[in-house]
């Protein structure tokens, strides 16, 4: 969800929806108008320096316009403040294609992952109450936080949880795919792989910031949303700022989201991800965001009000972790991460900077504080077809600066015509991995079922005509044979798991028993076992009942919630856990199994397994109480010796 100044590439996801073509009307205020009011505001002063031929903005509008069309953006806003005041506000394009509804600079977007500033300026305001210390451990406020690895959950502390070192990788679809609670999602924690020893590399997580967000709401005994209103979009007066796109679209002024699908640029639905919302689930409008941007560079304070303590404010403005990354462009220095923004430089200015993406929308916040310069630009277009925001933030500095503009939308251009020849070349050799001639060696229903992992949740599978289609919680899609037992899913530009291999495994018995996906790719593929079969009061009914054989009688009943047990004369009770059909496993004896039958069983001694012969109701004694059929059961002989 987030994306430095340098970065280019966005993150995850989009759907569907209808093609669109994108004009570009213009709203707001103009270059001359902002500067004209500027100037009124702050005196003869800077009428003196405008002589001196200060740098201005110059031709922005006629960049904007120009680099819109060739990313296919629908609408972007954007707003620049220098020396303590706003000097530009304005939108561009449309927020909604369809309806031809302009930009303004008044609309809504989807700010993604800078909400992970507005986390960590929370988390300073509880640093200078005394009520949270950054150094020390996350179990002296949240007791029950636990990772994978002993050492991180025992010494991971908050600066730890915002600065990209716990060891762990992404694993974003855990929460992508998924509506878990906050609360479960930090519990989830302890079965995810870390990929990294703990503080020794810098990988980027929107989990731990959102468990940073659940601790705020934690130690301030509220919630993340509550605090973060009140001490911070209040006082700044940020009231057209929320935490949701569900309250977006209950605005009056909201931009749609879409898709560049393949060059086609679509309308794709909003994805609502409240539950992770202290990484990335803020929407803002410009000129809330300048608000936000003049705080920031006054280092915590709004007019002659303190909010942050300057300390605080600049910790988040100080390299906490080294990034890597190559030294491509000369322009841009090596990138580390604060506490919250990253920090570079640009032409040799200090750089302040963080980027959003989230379905449907881009954005880029970034300042000089130095230079007394900042700029937002939010667009609503996917980021990994729109660097349009970026590209703004760096031309209004070079234009701010004085400098020659860097030629960055050719550079841009560039890249992406290189990986489209890439792509080709791949595609027109035709290289797979897919074995040939190969077939599933199981009935299609034999791999219809739930399946579960403690982290990511529940994979389901069900039968879609002679094919499969595979739920992962939230997350639909269908599958097709690749080979063996082997399924993917097909290509789609506009689903987050397409390609994804699927990897059905069986038991000692044959059965489907678990499957596995690659969903991070620098761990161990995530495997989800398979649940028992879901099966109702009216299918167990008819098997309770007393079953005799060797002088002892059996007894099966229900307990509970459609569940069977078998009581066995000096045994302990044995949950029945249904495995397939009427066969069902012993939960307290593993690799045993027992299956009812009705009629007769013939007597069978292959492979050491051997059925017990007899009619249920044929003769008087054999089976004591009355069933609604006449039905058998028949054990293996490793649990009928196990049992006697």
């Amino acid at each position: 969800m987030r994306r430095r100044c340098s970065a280019v590439v966005g993150f995850l996801v989009a759907f569907l929806m209808t093609s669109v073509s994108v004009a570009a009307p213009r709203t707001g205020a103009g270059v001359g108008a902002a500067v004209t009011r500027a100037r009124a505001r702050l005196g003869a002063g800077t009428i003196a320096r405008a002589v001196d031929q200060k740098p201005t903005l110059g031709d922005l509008d006629a960049f904007v316009d120009q680099i819109m069309k060739d990313w296919k953006v629908p609408g972007l806003a954007v707003a620049v403040v220098q020396d303590g005041k706003v000097i530009f506000s304005k939108g561009y394009g449309y927020r909604d294609v369809e309806k031809k509804l302009p930009v303004t600079t008044e609309t809504l977007f989807a700010i993604g992952s800078i909400t992970k500033s507005f986390t960590v300026t929370a988390m300073g305001m509880l640093v200078d109450e005394g009520k949270l210390d950054w150094d020390a451990p996350v179990r002296n406020y949240l007791p029950g936080f636990k990772l994978y690895d002993a050492v991180a959950s025992e010494r991971m502390t908050p600066r730890d949880l915002i600065t990209h070192r716990s060891g762990l990788p992404r694993h974003d679809l855990v929460w992508y795919s998924s509506n878990f609670t906050r609360a479960d999602m930090v519990r989830r924690l302890q079965y995810l792989e870390p990929s990294k020893d703990f503080r020794s590399a810098y990988q980027y997580n929107n989990l731990m910031f959102m468990t940073a967000g659940y601790l705020v709401g934690q130690v301030a005994g509220t919630t993340w949303e509550e605090f973060v209103r009140g001490r911070i979009l209040t006082p700044l007066g940020m009231q057209s700022t929320n935490f949701s796109v569900t309250d977006s679209q209950k605005s009056a002024d909201f931009a749609s989201p879409y898709q560049n699908a393949k060059g086609v640029v679509k309308l794709i639905p909003f994805h609502n991800i409240d539950q992770i919302a202290p990484a990335g689930s803020i929407n803002s409008n410009v000129e809330d965001m300048a608000q936000y941007l003049l705080f920031h560079l006054s280092k915590g304070k709004h007019g002659d009000a303190r909010l942050l303590s300057e300390n605080n404010a600049n910790q988040m403005q100080t390299p906490q972790m080294v990034e890597p990354t190559s030294e491509r462009w000369k322009e841009v220095g090596l990138p580390s991460y604060g506490l919250a923004f990253g920090v570079s430089a640009y032409r040799g200015h200090k750089m302040v900077s963080h980027g959003g993406a989230i379905d449907g929308f881009t954005a880029q916040f970034a300042f000089l504080p130095q230079d007394n310069v900042g700029v937002v630009a939010l667009a609503n277009l996917n980021s990994d077809k729109d660097p349009v925001p970026i590209l703004v933030v760096y031309n209004v500095f070079d234009r701010l600066l004085g400098l020659e503009p860097v030629p960055w939308n050719q550079r841009f251009k560039e890249d992406e015509q290189k990986q489209k020849q890439s792509e080709e070349e791949a595609k027109q050799k035709g290289y797979t991995t897919r074995k040939p001639g190969t077939h599933p060696s199981h009935d299609i229903k034999d791999y219809v079922g739930e399946f579960q992992n403690p982290g990511y949740g529940t994979v389901k599978i069900e039968q879609e005509g002679d094919n499969l289609r595979m739920s992962l919680n939230l997350l639909s899609s269908p599958l097709r044979h690749f080979h063996y037992d082997v399924f993917e899913v097909p290509e789609d530009p506009l689903s987050p798991i397409e390609k994804t291999k699927v990897i059905f495994s069986t038991d000692a018995r044959g059965d489907i028993a678990s499957l596995s996906m690659p969903l991070q790719p620098d761990v161990k593929d995530i495997v989800f076992a398979r649940m028992p079969a879901k099966v109702e009061s009216s299918f167990l009914e008819p098997l309770v009942g007393q079953y005799a054989h060797g002088g002892l009688v059996y007894t099966v009943s229900i307990a509970g919630e459609n569940a069977l047990v078998l009581l066995v004369p000096g045994q302990p009770k044995y949950h029945l856990v249904p495995r397939r059909g009427t066969t069902f496993d012993l939960e307290q004896l593993s690799g045993f199994s027992m299956e009812f039958k009705a009629g007769r069983i013939r007597q069978d001694n292959r492979g050491g397994n051997v059925r017990t012969r007899y009619h249920v109701c044929a003769e008087e004694g054999e089976v004591r109480g009355s069933l609604n059929s006449q039905v058998t059961v028949a054990f293996k002989l490793a649990l009928f010796h196990a049992l006697l």
